[in-house]
């Protein structure tokens, strides 16, 4: 097992999230979107999911956004709606936008009618999917 602690560096997690939204914000990714790609980044690493976390920033997506295949403003469209269904089109967008928005408009489905379900298409990376899970759970209900 690798332990130098003179290779470690510990970096405040709300430092980080500050960091990260800044970085988004600088690449054209509206403020309250920024804030929730961070939140979902910085979740991975503190649940353990490196693989998921904020290593991701660079490579996927700054590097997504700067070379035009990810739009850094996100625009859903919701093209069928109904009771209990829905289906959204992310045009692309930041994809933790979108499954967070996605998950909430199941979640109130499910409220409503017992049951939630949210299809997406034309989506990007999401990040972990267990953090639309705890919304889930968070909510009393099962995602």
């Amino acid at each position: 097992m690798y332990n130098n602690s003179k290779d470690i560096v510990w970096v405040d997690f709300d430092r980080l999230e500050n960091f990260m939204i800044d970085v988004f914000k600088g690449i054209g990714v509206p403020e309250e979107d920024a804030r929730i790609c961070a939140d979902v980044l910085i979740t991975a690493d503190k649940r353990g999911i490196d693989s998921h976390g904020v290593g991701r920033l660079k490579p996927i997506y700054y590097d997504r956004i700067k070379a035009g295949i990810q739009s850094p403003k996100t625009d859903m469209e919701i093209v069928k709606d109904g009771p209990t269904t829905a289906v959204i089109d992310g045009h692309n967008g930041m994809g933790q936008v979108i499954a967070k928005k996605s998950m909430a408009m199941a979640i109130e489905k499910a409220k409503k009618m017992g049951l939630g379900m949210v299809a997406v298409r034309n989506s990007t990376h999401y990040g972990i999917a267990g953090y639309y899970l705890l919304m889930a759970i968070e909510a009393g209900m099962i995602g």
